[in-house]
């Protein structure tokens, strides 16, 4: 029988905290089974999610891999419409494809997708072609080729060049910013002609550096949000580079938190600490909120641009309504957000109860 019914999933006020009054829980429901994905179709770990001006959902999954751990074709890029039918898959064998990080679309309904294995960012037209490549993959024939080394301190960047990029984002005037990510631990600059413009950033927890700038979003004043995952922080800047602020989440766990997998976290910094943002999603005007996850406790954060908790849902799990490792937010509504999970390999269509 064919469920049509939502799954309604309340989460209970966490209490107790060290940090004052704890930001409210927001209600919510997830869309049960609302991709419908072809028999001979599977999605691997999910690592992206993008909606489009016509609600139609892309999801870039690690799926269709091949080959072993590296060198593996780890990336697959698919269509839904707005009830969640598969529609096509877009950029079927592309040469990029390796390891699938993030799907983003711009105002003009492009395509653009990060891939963190193969180390470049491409852009799709609407009709699902190739019209911009930034980046290059290493060369199968190049002696010594293989999965890149995370030396200390690391080799100097390359103008035009990414180690292990992570994701891209938009101004109004059409300048792209891209996390450049792992290793490089920067953010590049690049107009809508797709010229090479600058960048900033460098390894490190001060204002400007980077310990992995995950995710990476714009408002429409033009100031820029860097997920810095590692350092536990989102840091804004203007459009030049120029810091203008860093915000922190400083929410506690609860006690009976769980993680999504493995041990529960000890440290209060680093990747899996309460707060550290690995995705940043900017809803659309003229009221522009922020929405971030963390993967332990497995929450996500609805903020002010100034930073202000103004509310926050979740845990860690694998039943609807729970979530193994938000990848990205897709925001296209303050009350309608697409998650992607690594763990759980799935999307969830969450539908949030409006604030009073």
């Amino acid at each position: 029988m064919k469920r049509n019914l939502l799954v309604f999933v309340l989460c209970l006020p966490v209490t107790g905290s060290a940090f004052g009054q704890q930001p409210p829980e927001i209600r919510y429901n997830s869309v049960p089974d609302f991709l419908k994905l072809p028999p001979d179709i599977y999605l691997g770990e999910v690592a992206g999610v993008a909606v489009n001006s016509k609600g139609h959902v892309f999801v870039f999954s690690r799926g269709n891999t091949t080959g072993p751990a590296y060198a593996a074709s780890g990336a697959q890029l698919l269509e839904f419409d707005t009830g969640g039918k598969f529609v096509r898959e877009i950029g079927h064998n592309l040469y990029a494809w390796s390891y699938a990080h993030a799907v983003k679309i711009d105002q003009q309904d492009n395509i653009w997708v990060t891939d963190k294995g193969s180390d470049m960012v491409i852009k799709f037209n609407p009709e699902g072609r190739v019209v911009m490549v930034f980046g290059r993959k290493q060369e199968a024939s190049d002696e010594g080729t293989g999965p890149l080394k995370h030396v200390k301190p690391p080799l100097p960047a390359v103008d035009g060049m990414f180690r292990q990029v992570t994701d891209v984002a938009w101004d109004a005037a059409g300048n792209a910013f891209i996390s450049d990510g792992y290793i490089n631990s920067r953010v590049a600059k690049v107009d809508r002609e797709g010229n090479w413009v600058k960048s900033w950033g460098e390894p490190g927890d001060q204002p400007g550096q980077f310990n992995v700038p995950h995710s990476i979003a714009v408002d429409a004043a033009g100031s820029v949000y860097v997920a810095d995952r590692g350092n536990r922080r989102i840091q804004v800047f203007d459009g030049d580079g120029k810091f203008l602020r860093q915000m922190t989440i400083d929410v506690p766990a609860p006690p009976d938190a769980r993680a999504a997998i493995g041990n529960k976290p000890t440290a209060a910094t680093g990747t899996m600490a309460p707060g550290a943002p690995w995705t940043v999603c900017i809803t659309p005007g003229p009221k522009q909120v922020i929405y971030t996850s963390d993967a332990f406790p497995g929450r996500i954060y609805k903020l002010s641009l100034d930073g202000k908790v103004l509310g926050m849902f979740g845990k860690a799990g694998k039943q609807l309504g729970q979530f193994g490792w938000i990848h990205e937010i897709s925001c296209p509504s303050e009350n309608e957000l697409y998650v992607a999970e690594i763990l759980n390999w799935r999307v969830q269509k969450l539908i949030l109860e409006p604030s009073h």
